[in-house]
C-alpha cells in the first residue's frame, strides 16, 4: 500500500485484543475507551473485539455477559470470533470429542465460570454426553446466542480485522474461516501487501507488533494483565493498554 493506511473519513475505530476471561481487565480498558471516546463526540465511534472472549481466565463467564449488556452511547461494537469461540461452538453442536483438546486450551476454566465440573481428564464418550448434558443446562440461552452472532471479518477503510489472520495470496472476500481463525506462520511472516492493513489478535507478544501490512495486538492479557487496544483515526494510529 502507497498511501498510508486510513480509516473512513470521521471515524474513530477501536480494536480490542484477545480477553480470554479477564473480566478485570475489560472493565478497566472499556472505561479507557469511553474517556477516550468522549472526546470525540462528531466522530463515528466503532469498538471492534477480534475476539477469544472465553477460556483460560476465571470468568468467561462475566466477559460475555458485560459484552452482552455493554451499551455505551455513541459507540457501535462489532465482535468477532475466535477460535476459542468456535470451539465452544463446536461442541454445543454435538461435536463432543472436540472437549478432549478444548479443556486442555482453557474451556475448563471457561466451563468453571459457568459452575461446570469438566471432569478434567475426561475420558470415554459416556462422560463426555454427561459433560455436553451438564454443560446445555448451565449456559444461558443468551451468552449462546451472542457468540453463534459473532462474524468472522470486518473492513474499515484501509484496515481487516480478523481474529487470527489471513491466507496470503487468496483475496480477502475469499479467505477460508478456518484460517481466519487459527492461522500464523504462512500469515505472519509474509510481506505480501494484502490490500487492506490487516488488524488481528490470537498469536502473543509481549507489545503490540506494527508490521507495513499487520498489526498485531494480543498481549496475552489472560497471563500478563495487559490487555491492548489500538485507536485509528484517519492515518492516525495508537495503543491504549492496561
Amino acid at each position: 500500500m502507497s498511501q498510508k493506511p486510513s480509516t473512513p473519513t470521521n471515524y474513530r475505530l477501536y480494536a480490542v485484543g484477545d480477553i480470554h476471561g479477564r473480566l478485570d481487565l475489560l472493565n478497566q480498558m472499556l472505561a479507557m475507551i469511553e474517556d477516550d471516546a468522549a472526546k470525540f463526540r462528531d466522530k463515528t465511534k466503532v469498538l471492534i473485539f477480534l475476539g477469544d472472549y472465553i477460556d483460560r481466565g476465571l470468568d468467561s463467564c462475566g466477559v460475555i455477559e458485560r459484552l452482552i449488556t455493554y451499551h455505551p452511547p455513541g459507540l457501535t461494537s462489532v465482535f468477532l470470533r475466535g477460535n476459542h469461540e468456535d470451539m465452544f461452538l463446536t461442541f454445543m453442536k454435538g461435536h463432543i470429542e472436540i472437549a478432549l483438546s478444548w479443556l486442555s486450551l482453557g474451556g475448563a476454566a471457561a466451563l468453571a465460570s459457568y459452575g461446570v465440573n469438566s471432569l478434567s481428564g475426561v475420558v470415554g464418550k459416556g462422560k463426555l454426553e454427561t459433560l455436553y448434558k451438564d454443560v446445555k443446562a448451565k449456559i444461558p440461552a443468551a451468552h449462546l446466542t451472542f457468540i453463534k452472532k459473532t462474524v468472522m471479518s470486518v473492513t474499515y477503510g484501509h484496515y481487516y480485522f480478523v481474529h487470527a489472520g489471513i491466507r496470503p495470496h487468496v483475496a480477502l472476500g475469499q479467505q477460508n474461516p478456518m484460517d481466519q481463525l487459527s492461522i500464523r506462520g504462512d500469515f505472519l511472516f509474509s510481506e505480501e501487501h494484502f490490500g487492506r492493513v490487516i488488524v488481528h489478535g490470537h498469536t502473543i507478544r509481549p507489545e503490540p507488533e506494527v508490521k507495513r501490512n499487520r498489526i498485531g495486538i494480543d498481549t496475552g492479557a489472560f497471563a500478563t494483565g495487559k490487555l491492548t487496544c489500538l485507536v485509528l483515526d484517519g492515518t492516525h494510529q495508537k495503543f491504549l493498554s492496561t
